[in-house]
Parts: C-alpha cells; structure tokens; sequence
C-alpha cells in the first residue's frame, strides 16, 4: 500500500485554513488504496505526525501538540523517506512515506519553499514544482507572465514597501490613473488576507498601510465594472488538463473576504456556509455559474492557458473577475493549493472528491517517473582532472 504523507500547517497567516483543508482530504482518502500519514508543520516550523493529526478536535489548542503528536524531520536514507523522531534518547524511525502531498496555503510554505525541500529529497510530491509555486503566489510575477501570454488581467501599480515610503506621492499619483475605486492587496498572500478596496486617496493610503502589515511587495488593481467574480479548477498538468465547472460564491461583500470564504460569512440570501470539522457544505456557491456562452468560452480557455504558462499541476483554482456588460473575463489569480482543493467544482462533472484525491496522487507518481528519465546528473565527475592550482584554466580541454 502506498503511504501518502498529507503536509498541512507551517508559519503562515493561513495557517488554520491549510489544517481544515488537509483534515478534510484526510478524511476523503481511499484507505483501501493509500495508508495516511499526517504531518504537521507548526507556527514554530517544527514537524509532527501521529494519528491525532487527523482530528480537528486536536487543534482545539495548538499548544498541546507537541504532547499529542512525535516531533520528526522528513529524510531521505538508503532511497527511503523517513520521518525521524527528534526528541527522545533513541531517534529512531516514527515513519516512513511514499510520497507528499502538501495541503499548505500561503507565504512560506504554499510559495515554493516546502516544493523546493521535496525537490532536494527526491521524493514524488503532489502539487506545482518550486516554480510553479513560487510564481502562482506573487500576484505581481503571475500578472506579468499572463499579460505576456495574452491573457487578460486588470490593469494594476505594484511596489515595494521601502519604495512607497520614499516616494509616496509617486505611487498615488500612479494609483490615481488606474481610477478609484481599486483594490488593494499584499501582492504575496492568499485567502483575501490584507485586501482592502479604497474608494479615494485617503482610503487607499490606509489600505497600503494595512497591506504593508503582511508583505513587502503590494499591488493595486482597478475596479472591473458590471463585476462578476466566478472560479474555474484546473487538475492535471502541462499534457492533460481538465476543466472544472465554474462557480460564482455569493457574497454581499465589495469582494470575496477571508470570513466569505472559511468562517461561514456567506450571502445572506444563501445562508452560511460550515467548515468545521473538516467537512464543508457548498451553499453560499452557486455551481454552474450562470454566464453567457461567449464569457464561459473565456473562462475555459484562459483557465488552460494561465495553468500552462505559470508551469502548474496538481489541482488550481484561478479566480476570475468579468465584466458581464463588456462580455470580458480577467484572470484575477490562481490558487496553486485552493482551500478544500476546489473538490466541490469538479463534483456536478461525476469527480467525487476521493476520485480526485486518487487522481492528483497518481499523477504526483506519474510526473516524478517520466522526470526519473530526464538526465539531471553526469556519471563522470569533471572535477577529477581540476587543477586547483591553475584556476580554471587548468581545466580547459578536459571536459569533452
């Protein structure tokens, strides 16, 4: 049986969204076909596992874990990947996996960071590769890289927080131009944390200054008119890709908040929605969306492009900002590691979430051997005829 180590937690203001997410595909697994092997990554970056991992009740206190669970680092001996106890007199093995599947939102681990870890030990990991991941959480890079693909985004002004602070008047001016209002984010974070809509000069100073609170690097994005905000999931990756239905939340927000999304705040003519106890019930969603047959091509279209060109894979879900007048879609933004894994788009196409949970772990598995076949190292080592002595010129002529 393949054992399939869920990495959910780490140091991130996200951090109690990743938990509800992992407990809840823990909880979807097919145990016939995979053994769990929760590992958790604390607010103090310290690693632990243990079958108390996949009850919420657990992180009632996060400061009992420690006592509920082994403390452990993941490493790689004798091509096995061992999660190896670090506290106590014999350090032995707590475990062992056969492959990662990162259930972790935000700066610090979502970002690229944990992807690079995995990378550096060789093991099959669900998920975006380091780049990837690093570029599907910068919201500046991301716009960057669409609008050199063709794919339409908003028009925007980013900076660094040093830079606002030496050149204020600058930046407001270039904010001014986008035309209030406009929406102001930390350009490195996910789930709305520290977004703000500024309605004049004074409100968009307050929000820059909310937003410097999480990130150095912020952006400013104009207000598209007659909005509509919908979703669209990607899973697969850069050969085989499919399509989620769309899905518009309902909310009676300026935009989709934090508390929209995972406390329960949904439309009040929906009711709200519940995600506790790692379950999740889809009411403040309305799945398809109801759009136009022009709007909906749109979606599709770009929604496998941006997966393509920002090198994702695993399951992404990409938010979409239209102008149901002009018949426009913009690419807001993807979400490499969606909250709940956007399960409850692909569930009305008959993909139930454990048969995506199956997918997403066979693709993991399939990725990491057609890369085994990649040439990634040199059998000889050109270092043997290196002359120190002579500097790099002793070693010309001998690396043919």
């Amino acid at each position: 049986m393949i054992k399939v180590g869920v990495i959910f937690g780490g140091e991130s203001v996200e951090h109690e969204v990743s938990i509800i997410t992992a407990v809840q595909a823990m909880n979807y697994i097919d145990t016939s076909k995979y053994e769990i092997v929760p590992i958790y990554i604390g607010k103090d970056r310290n690693w632990y596992t243990g079958s108390a991992l996949r009850d919420m009740a657990t992180y009632k206190d996060l400061n009992n874990i420690s006592y509920m669970a082994k403390e452990v680092t993941l490493t790689r001996k004798n091509d096995k990947f061992i999660l190896q106890k670090k506290r106590g007199l014999f350090k032995g093995t707590a475990n062992t996996i056969d492959v990662a599947f990162p259930i972790v939102h935000g700066k610090g681990v979502e970002d690229g960071s944990l992807a690079g870890y995995l990378e550096s030990l060789g093991i099959p990991y669900v998920g975006p590769s380091m780049l990837g991941a690093s570029i599907g959480q910068d919201k500046v890079v991301q716009k960057q890289i669409m609008a050199a693909s063709g794919i339409p985004v908003v028009d925007y002004v980013w900076f660094y927080d040093t830079e606002y602070q030496t050149d204020e008047d600058k930046i407001l001016k270039d904010i001014k131009k986008l035309g209030y209002p406009v929406i102001v984010k930390p350009a490195r974070l996910g789930s709305s944390v520290g977004i703000e809509v500024a309605k004049d000069e004074k409100e968009v100073k307050e929000a820059i200054e909310e937003a410097i609170k999480y990130d150095e690097k912020i952006v400013v994005e104009a207000m598209v008119e007659n909005l509509k905000e919908v979703d669209c999931a990607v899973v697969g990756n850069y050969e085989d890709m499919e399509c989620s239905l769309i899905g518009e939340m309902l909310t009676d927000n300026d935009f989709l908040t934090f508390e929209d999304k995972y406390l329960g705040h949904g439309s009040k003519k929906t009711g709200p929605k519940n995600q506790t106890g790692g379950k999740v019930t889809t009411s403040g969603f309305k799945i398809p969306a109801d759009l136009d047959k022009e709007i909906e091509e749109q979606i599709y279209k770009y929604s496998k492009e941006a997966f393509r060109c920002l090198n994702l894979s695993g399951v992404t879900r990409f938010d979409f900002l239209v102008d149901t007048k002009a018949k426009k879609a913009y690419v807001n933004e993807p979400n490499t590691i969606p909250g709940c894994l956007a399960f409850f788009f692909f569930t009305p196409k008959g993909k139930k979430y454990p048969k995506l949970l199956d997918e997403l772990i066979k693709g993991a598995i399939k990725e990491y051997k057609t890369s085994k076949k990649k040439v990634t190292s040199f059998d000889s080592n050109v270092l043997s005829t290196f002359d120190g002595s002579k500097g790099a010129k002793g070693t010309k002529g001998k690396m043919m």
